[in-house]
């Protein structure tokens, strides 16, 4: 049976500003379920640029994107909003969480926005989350109370409330010491190997992308290896 989570084809962008610049040539890959898969290369050379269209922000290139085996129309911002929701998780170097809420209730946000459950539920699942983490005794305290390295854990946990199938992080580690930074790491291979969680994480750390299933080496907007 085949497991393909996403699956990029021919994808090409390029920029007029005033003159044609080729950000990303020809980028051809698939993604398998359970994988944890790194996107690297140096600073510049198209990664986070793909990553934006990977995860359907951008709809302005050439090619074609599959997730779930279902190609991502250009021009239905409603359904790609639903994917962005029900499909994917985000870990971004920033956390992003909301001062004013709790850990509980930052997690809980995109569950409730899916509108899929109670917000009984959502609180059950959200709770579930923060314990497979190793911080639901953080649940009540507000967000901009705890250290960094639990931010972006509380992060990771707001990615999974909606169970995606694939978790897209940007330099998820690039604003941590090297302690919670590993600590991260951990969390990551503990999704992919425990939960069979899909993760595709673009990093420029290669002590972190050699801990990973597979890498993608990207170069002046090409895949190389």
């Amino acid at each position: 049976m085949n497991s393909t989570i996403l699956e990029a084809k021919s994808i090409s962008k390029s920029f007029n500003d005033p003159i044609k610049v080729d950000v990303l040539t020809d980028v051809n890959f698939t993604i398998q379920k359970g994988e944890f898969v790194s996107l690297t290369g140096k600073s510049g050379c198209g990664k986070s640029t793909l990553l934006y269209i990977l995860s359907t922000m951008d709809t302005s290139y050439d090619g074609s994107l599959f997730i779930d085996q279902i190609i991502m129309p250009k021009e239905n911002e409603q359904f790609l909003a639903e994917i962005r929701n029900k499909k994917i998780g985000f870990v971004f170097q920033f956390h992003y969480l909301l001062n004013e809420f709790n850990v509980l209730e930052n997690v809980m946000l995109p569950g409730l926005k899916l509108n899929k459950y109670s917000r009984e539920e959502v609180e059950h699942r959200a709770m579930e989350k923060l314990k497979i983490l190793d911080i639901d005794k953080l649940a009540l305290k507000k967000s901009f109370r705890i250290s960094g390295g639990e931010k972006q854990r509380v992060a990771i946990a707001r990615a999974l409330i909606n169970d995606p199938m694939i978790i897209m992080g940007d330099e998820p580690t690039g604003n941590l010491d090297k302690k919670n930074g590993d600590l991260v790491l951990d969390i990551f291979k503990e999704l992919s190997g425990s939960f069979n969680q899909t993760l595709l994480i673009v990093t420029h750390d290669p002590s972190f992308a050699e801990k990973t299933d597979r890498i993608i080496r990207m170069e002046d907007g090409r895949i190389i290896s």
